[in-house]
C-alpha cells in the first residue's frame, strides 16, 4: 500500500506539534504515514508535547519506500530540501519558515502526481510568510491547482477547483475560495456555479456510491426574495441549477443562505454549493473547528488539511489539539481506499 505524505506546514507555527501529537496518540491511524518537510523543526515539535517525558523518536528516511520500515510511535521524516538553520522562532512570519513550508507541498504535490504516494495531507502553512519567501499564491488550494496543471500540461483554467469543508454534521463545497468579497461577487457566474456543482456531484459520489443531494445556498438575501434583493439568484444561479439537473445531478435551489446550511445539518441534503468563502466555512467551523476536514476538490490527487490555520499564538506551548489533522489523515485514507 502506498503511504501518506503529511507536510509539515509552517514550522513557526502549531504544525511540527500536532504531527507529533497525531503520532504519538494515534498510532493505529498514522501508520503508513510519513513527513515531508524538515528533521529538525519536527524534532523540535515532537519535544514541545513531551511535557516532562522523553519526546517521540523520528527516523530520517531517505524514500517514500522505506517510511513502513519505520516502527509505531516513531515519525518517519523525509528531509525537503536542505536543513532550516537557524529554527525559526515559534510564532513569527518568517521567510524560511515559508519557504520550507512551500517546498513541503511541492514536493508531496509531485509524488503524489507521480503515483508515489497515495494521498497528501497539509499542515498549516502560514499566507505571509508564503508571500515573503516570495511564492505567488494566497494558499495550498491554488498552489496545488497550479503543481496539478502544470504537471498535465494544460492551463491553469482547465483544472478547476474547488474547497470542500466538512465535519461529521455539514459539508460546504465553495464557488469562489480565497479573493477579496467585491471579487468573489463577481466569479458568481453562470460558468463558475455550473462547474462547482459539477465538481460536487463527482466528488461526493465517489464517496458516498450515489449522487449527492445538493442545496445551493443564494448569494443575497433572502436568495434575492424573487429580485427585490439581487437579480443573481434568477440570472445566474437557477439557469445553473437547471443545467445541472438535465445532466443528471441532483441539485435544488437556491435557499436563503441563513437557513439552507440548517437544512443540510437535519440531512435534508448531503452537501452544500455556497457562493463565496465566509459564507460557507462560517457555518462549518461554528459546528467545531476540531472536527473539520478541508479537502481540495478537481485534483487528480486526493488532498485533505485541517481546519485551522497556524495558530502562532500557541505555537510552541504544546497545546495545539491535533484532533482535526487526525480527521484529515482519516479522511484522506478513506479518499485514497485505504482501510
Amino acid at each position: 500500500m502506498k503511504p501518506v505524505a503529511i507536510t509539515i506546514g509552517d514550522p513557526a507555527g502549531i504544525g511540527p506539534e500536532i504531527i507529533a501529537k497525531a503520532f504519538a496518540e494515534s498510532p493505529g491511524l498514522t501508520a503508513g504515514c510519513f513527513v515531508a518537510g524538515d528533521l529538525a523543526c519536527m524534532r523540535r515539535g515532537a519535544a514541545a508535547i513531551a511535557r516532562g517525558r522523553p519526546p517521540l523518536a523520528l527516523a530520517l528516511i531517505d524514500s517514500v519506500e522505506e517510511a513502513a520500515q519505520v516502527p509505531p510511535r516513531c515519525i518517519p521524516v523525509l528531509q525537503v530540501g536542505a536543513p532550516v538553520e537557524p529554527l525559526p522562532a515559534w510564532g513569527e512570519i518568517n521567510e524560511a519558515a515559508g519557504r520550507l513550508a512551500a517546498q513541503a507541498v511541492l514536493w508531496a504535490a509531485s509524488a503524489a502526481l507521480r503515483g508515489e504516494v497515495a494521498a497528501i495531507v497539509t499542515a498549516p502553512l502560514h499566507k505571509e510568510a508564503l508571500a515573503a519567501a516570495g511564492l505567488p499564491y494566497p494558499g495550498h488550494t491554488e498552489l496545488l491547482q497550479a503543481e496539478a496543471a502544470a504537471h498535465a500540461g494544460v492551463a491553469l483554467d482547465c483544472m478547476p477547483v474547488r474547497m470542500m469543508l466538512a465535519n461529521d454534521e455539514l459539508r460546504t463545497v465553495l464557488v469562489s475560495i480565497h479573493v477579496a468579497l467585491r471579487e468573489a461577487l463577481d466569479a458568481v457566474t453562470f460558468a463558475n456555479v455550473r462547474e462547482t456543482l459539477r465538481i460536487a456531484d463527482a466528488a461526493l459520489a465517489s464517496m458516498l456510491g450515489r449522487h449527492p443531494r445538493i442545496g445551493v445556498a443564494g448569494l443575497n438575501p433572502h436568495a434575492g426574495e424573487g429580485g427585490l434583493f439581487g437579480r443573481e439568484e434568477i440570472e445566474v444561479i437557477v439557469p445553473a441549477i437547471v443545467d445541472a439537473r438535465a445532466a443528471g445531478l441532483d441539485v435544488h435551489g437556491p435557499f436563503a443562505p441563513d437557513t439552507v446550511f440548517m437544512r443540510a445539518r437535519r440531512g435534508e441534503f448531503d452537501v452544500v454549493v455556497a457562493m463565496y468563502h465566509d459564507q460557507g466555512l462560517i457555518p462549518v467551523k461554528y459546528l467545531g473547528v476540531e472536527k473539520g476536514v478541508n479537502v481540495t476538490l478537481g485534483l487528480p490527487l486526493v488532498r485533505t488539511s485541517p481546519d485551522h490555520g497556524t495558530a502562532f499564538d500557541i505555537a510552541g506551548s504544546g497545546r495545539a489539539d491535533a484532533s482535526s489533522l487526525c480527521e484529515a489523515i482519516r479522511m484522506a485514507k478513506e479518499l485514497a481506499g485505504i482501510s
